[in-house]
């Protein structure tokens, strides 16, 4: 499993809920921020952007990754994600965001789901942060390395 300090992790949840801020939410009204942490230790920002047509909605996460991909980073270099909403409970990935970060992440990756409340203070509590993985939130799920399995004839 990946580990990050402590430090890390707050900095990483503190900037996923920056990037929350950064939304452009107009329909909705539903914001989301995600923050990544790559091993060379640089925090990456997305956050949802809308569209008048829904289907052209591209989700926090992915615009994260995206991000992150065209500036370089590759497959293997992303130690954890954070993703925060305004709602204070969880904010999960949708099923499209959990499959595109299995395309570049391995499925022990921690991912923080932060309540909109947290703050560095409560962080003590460990009460107002959901910590999981990728495996955990896409079981049995389909990779890069499914395509190269033997296939019958």
């Amino acid at each position: 499993m990946t580990t990050i300090t402590a430090s890390e992790r707050q900095e990483l949840i503190s900037s996923s809920l920056k990037a929350r801020d950064l939304s452009y939410s107009p329909y909705s009204k539903f914001r989301v921020g995600a923050a990544i942490l790559t091993k060379d230790k640089q925090i990456i920002l997305g956050a949802n952007v809308e569209n008048a047509s829904y289907g052209a909605t591209i989700c926090a996460e992915r615009t994260a990754f995206v991000k992150a991909i065209t500036e370089g980073h590759k497959q293997g270099t992303f130690l954890a994600v954070s993703i925060s909403g305004d709602i204070d409970n969880h904010c999960s990935p949708c099923g499209i965001c959990r499959q595109f970060m299995r395309e570049f992440c391995s499925l022990d990756m921690p991912i923080y789901l932060p309540y909109s409340s947290w703050t560095k203070e409560k962080d003590i509590e460990r009460t107002t942060v959901i910590n999981t993985t990728l495996g955990t939130l896409l079981p049995m799920s389909f990779g890069p390395e499914d395509l190269d399995r033997e296939r019958k004839s």
